[in-house]
């Protein structure tokens, strides 16, 4: 789950994380109210979206005057942000956030994540923070500080001192380098998180240390311990498909392709998308039904896929182990008659009850096209494009 800048601010709050002074406008009707109060030499206002690339897109501005400020506020409400990370449907702007300005004298990149290919957590530190981070890292990596830490030992004194040092910093700026970085920890384990960011983490004209922007992720596992957590979750901010899969405990992440697909197993669902793309064609999701699918998963799966309307034809790709592939052929049947399928079906069952299933789906006399094995299904499925 993501939360806004804002949000995670609050939390940064509670955790000791030096942030600017701010005020979060949730209505044009409130702009004028707020910022009659919110007297500051200098102005940032900020769209509130669930994505990164906000200031290229238009969506910050910097300024010395109150009455600019507040025009840039009113144009912001209700202006769709396309940014790398929105994709072409870009983000409706419902809530901005207006903070205070600092003359900035150096600019930080830290963040916390998971290394999974490790089985640790990780500091990523740099000192070329910024807006410009990701090419930073794409053409010298050499700029990137990369600080492993143990899940079982956890973040210890040294790690602190070893970002700070190598950062460059000293002194107080160190020891307030320090400080950050122990609490970064403190609130990603106390919170399940998967990743808290900061960038740009700035030294300000006055000596301060402040965290100027916010990210925080969190594993949707976890929330269950964390019901003010839970509460922050802004619905708008989330793929209309995506919400409605996992209110049926699908796996669904929507994608920018035009063909639809479904697999059993994560790892299964990702071969389907990757020979998809080798086949010269885009997958439009990625779908997990599980292991446990029943007759009503699959076809409330299928109904989602058909919902997005980039899709222009659909692979289902099954291997019956747990699950019965009479079962998943007895749910494409009934979804392709509720819905009334009228775009390419490829369907590739192998596995438990595959002879049944295969007979289901001749016996239905309907628009499918079966196929043997996997490389046989992608050749079909972008033979219908």
């Amino acid at each position: 789950m993501n939360i806004h800048e804002y949000q995670a601010k609050e939390l940064f709050r509670k955790f000791n994380i030096p942030v600017p002074e701010g005020i979060i406008i949730l209505s044009e009707q409130d702009i004028n109210e707020l910022l009659a109060k919110f007297i500051q030499e200098k102005y940032v206002v900020k769209a509130q979206i669930h994505a990164g690339g906000r200031g290229k897109a238009g969506g910050i501005k910097i300024t010395s005057n109150k009455e600019e400020a507040k025009n840039f506020a009113l144009s912001l409400f209700g202006k769709k942000l396309v940014t790398k990370q929105t994709g072409n449907q870009g983000r409706i702007v419902k809530k901005i956030l207006v903070e205070r300005g600092y003359n900035i004298k150096q600019e930080f990149y830290l963040s916390l994540t998971i290394d999974r290919e490790n089985s640790n957590l990780i500091f990523i530190a740099s000192a070329s923070g910024g807006v410009n981070i990701e090419e930073v890292a794409n053409e010298d990596e050499s700029k990137i500080i990369k600080i492993p830490v143990s899940m079982v030992s956890g973040n210890q004194p040294f790690h602190c001192r070893l970002i700070a040092y190598r950062l460059g910093l000293k002194d107080d700026n160190a020891k307030k380098m320090m400080k950050i970085i122990n609490n970064i920890y403190q609130l990603f384990v106390q919170y399940d998180t998967s990743q808290v960011e900061i960038n740009p983490l700035a030294i300000t004209d006055d000596n301060e240390l402040l965290a100027l922007d916010a990210k925080i992720n969190f594993d949707d596992n976890g929330l269950f311990r964390h019901s003010e957590i839970q509460k922050m979750r802004d619905k708008d901010e989330e793929d209309e498909l995506e919400a409605k899969a996992k209110s049926f405990d699908l796996n669904y992440v929507r994608m920018n392709g035009i063909i639809g697909c479904m697999g059993n197993g994560a790892g299964l669902a990702m071969a389907t998308m990757d020979i998809i793309s080798i086949y010269g064609q885009s997958p439009a999701n990625f779908l997990d039904v599980g292991g446990n699918a029943d007759e009503q998963r699959v076809q409330k799966a299928l109904e989602i896929i058909c919902s997005d309307d980039n899709v222009k034809a659909i692979l289902v790709n099954i291997f019956g182990g747990i699950m019965q592939c009479d079962i998943i052929a007895r749910g494409i049947v009934s979804a392709v008659n509720k819905i009334n399928l009228n775009i390419p079906l490829v369907v590739r069952l192998s596995g438990t009850n595959a002879g049944l299933a295969k007979k289901i789906l001749a016996d239905a006399q309907l628009n499918i096209i079966a196929a043997n094995n996997l490389d046989e299904a992608a050749k079909k499925i972008a033979a219908t494009i």
